[in-house]
């Protein structure tokens, strides 16, 4: 007898939907898996023979097929257990099919069988929403994220007992139901704050314009003056995710396995920050089946690297493309799948090998050769992508133990989405713009509008300071959300002057 179940493979971010036919006729006993399954998939074979054994289910001792359709899609993962299985319990008789048509089935199976929670779960169920599916079997790890698509009627399942019980008798059972908005509303605000930060005004308004307008942003400065402290301060004065970035967010941490039994949704925005040993891989994704790497994780908030220019150069290299576009495209022989990658850059820096380069406490023992050695690391096109480059300076022992301590985190917070308000009132007719540093030309051309004197200050700067038509166009997103930081609607010479000031290190030697 034929049985056909649904489940479902991901791709990217996104889900294909996976047909799991079960075909259970005469012949010698045996079980063959076909339609491109990788070893994992090959492997649910035996696990799904023990599991029926040992939970009491009758295993036909029988030719079993399993085509796993379309054909020319790899299959991949753990995932595949349960359809399989209950394939063949539908097959034999031993379950109904009634079912089977217009519900999709996720879960692995372990061999006493109880349902582990899987990957990639969230963005199967917006795919399943989109394809008519009405109802989702999952492991109960998954039902609370999977609940977060409206739409679909989601079932978590603690065992294989409880699933097929549940095909026999359907109208025993209710959906799983999760309010996201509301939990979403329950974020908790990041427990670093900047009242912890003495001193440090010129890093701190840094700080403020780069959580305003989503800039990119370089701390220069000498081992202990705070860079570090500084950039983990960062997320506790951005504006909250929506609903809709917060979905976007949790489909990605869904996909790299991040969610299995930790909750449904993320509701703070990510904050990774990889050690300077990382591969170029790791940061953009990789491996034979495609997954995210550290700046799709990062998508919607803070990318953060610490030591920047003890990154390889052919790694910091993988960042401009990303940076440029939001997105990383990742192409393998069989498939070319692409990652989301909006984040903000945060790194942080000595200003030379030894570290002293400029301290007014300790000298510095690098030649200027070696200076320029150390900041070759560094190439200019990623300059360029960097808005804001600050320099740090160390504070003096009287700073440290009688300066008071700084402003907190709240009303910077507050100031900080005034300026977003302003700017999404701004870009209500582009829909795919969410902050300034996100711009492109014919955005700048409509909303930094220079008048003479400002013009002029910065054809001046381009000229000093040697900068590329792109660095210009940064330094225009930059004063565009000083000015909305200070409730301007046009653009003065103090905001392109100040927004210049962020540029002075761009060719440190």
């Amino acid at each position: 007898m034929l049985a056909r179940v649904w489940s479902a493979s991901i791709v990217g971010v996104d889900a294909v939907k996976v047909g799991v036919e079960a075909d259970v006729s005469g012949g010698l006993p045996k079980i063959v898996v076909v339609g491109l399954p990788d070893s994992a998939v090959q492997e649910a074979k035996e696990r799904v023979r023990a599991t029926l054994k040992n939970s009491g289910y009758s295993f036909p001792m029988r030719s079993i097929v399993i085509n796993l359709t379309p054909a020319d899609l790899r299959k991949e993962g753990p995932s595949f257990d349960l359809p399989i299985a209950i394939g063949i319990l539908a097959a034999s008789e031993q379950v109904s099919a009634e079912l089977l048509g217009d519900h999709l089935f996720l879960g692995e199976l372990s061999l006493d069988g109880t349902l582990r929670a899987v990957a990639g779960v969230l963005p199967i169920a917006a795919s399943a929403q989109k394809m008519g599916i009405s109802g989702l079997i999952v492991p109960a790890g998954n039902a609370q994220e999977a609940a977060l698509v409206q739409g679909i009627s989601v079932y978590g399942f603690e065992n294989i007992f409880a699933v097929t019980d549940f095909l026999n008798n359907p109208k025993a059972y209710s959906p799983v139901e999760v309010n996201g908005r509301e939990e979403l509303a329950k974020r908790r605000i990041p427990g670093l704050d900047l009242k912890d930060v003495k001193g440090q005004i010129h890093a701190r308004r840094a700080l403020e314009i780069a959580a305003a307008g989503g800039h990119n942003l370089i701390f220069v400065g000498p081992p202990g003056s705070g860079k570090t402290m500084l950039a983990r301060r960062l997320p506790g004065i951005l504006p909250p995710l929506t609903f809709e970035e917060a979905l976007d967010v949790t489909q990605i941490h869904s996909v790299a396995g991040l969610l299995k039994d930790k909750g449904s949704l993320v509701g703070d925005r990510p904050f990774r920050s990889p050690h300077h040993s990382a591969s170029g891989p790791s940061l953009v994704g990789g491996g034979s089946f495609p997954r995210p790497g550290e700046i799709s994780l990062a998508h919607r908030g803070i990318l953060f690297l610490d030591e920047l220019t003890e990154f390889k150069r052919d790694v910091l290299e993988f960042l401009r493309q990303p940076l440029e576009d939001g997105y990383v495209t990742i192409s393998r022989t069989r498939q070319s799948v692409m990652f989301p990658a909006q984040f903000t850059l945060v790194a942080s820096t000595n200003p030379c090998a030894c570290g002293y380069y400029g301290d007014s406490i300790q000298q510095c023992t690098c030649s200027p050769q070696k200076r320029e050695q150390y900041w070759a690391k560094l190439s200019g096109p990623l300059m360029d992508r960097i808005d804001l480059q600050v320099a740090v300076n160390r504070l003096k022992p009287e700073e440290i133990t009688r300066q008071p301590t700084g402003e907190e985190s709240e009303p910077v917070r507050v100031r900080v989405q005034k300026a977003r308000a302003i700017a999404t009132d701004r870009f209500k007719s582009e829909t795919s713009l969410r902050c300034n540093a996100e711009m492109q030309s014919s955005h700048i051309n409509q909303w930094c509008q220079l008048d003479d004197a400002s013009r002029n200050l910065l054809e001046m700067a381009i000229r000093k300071l040697g900068l590329s038509a792109r660095a210009s166009d940064r330094i225009l997103k930059v004063a565009r959300t000083i000015a909305d930081l200070s409730g301007d609607e046009s653009l003065k010479t103090n905001h392109v002057g100040e927004a210049v000031q962020y540029r002075t290190i761009d060719r440190m030697q």
